[in-house]
């Protein structure tokens, strides 16, 4: 079985309170130096079967219907080994 990997993140027009919250307590916890934090969602898929041109086009359709939201998401799909 092969693992394919959806990266989902907010587009970067889109503000993220939960990335700035992360953001404002890090220094509280001692972390400096960050300048940015946003937030998103990974989905890790078992794919039976070979990871072809048509399984990776079917795993890009049911990211952009189901995974997600894209009006205000982007996301990813990459092939892990």
């Amino acid at each position: 079985m092969a693992r394919v990997v959806v990266d989902v993140m907010l587009k970067p027009e889109i503000l993220d309170p939960q990335g700035q919250a992360v953001q404002r307590a890090l220094p509280r916890l001692g972390f400096e130096g960050i300048a940015d934090v946003r937030q998103g969602k990974r989905f890790e898929l078992e794919v039976q079967g070979p990871v072809d041109e048509a399984a990776l086009a079917r795993i890009h359709e049911m990211a952009e219907t189901f995974l997600a939201n894209t009006v205000i998401e982007d996301f990813t799909v990459r092939v892990e080994s």
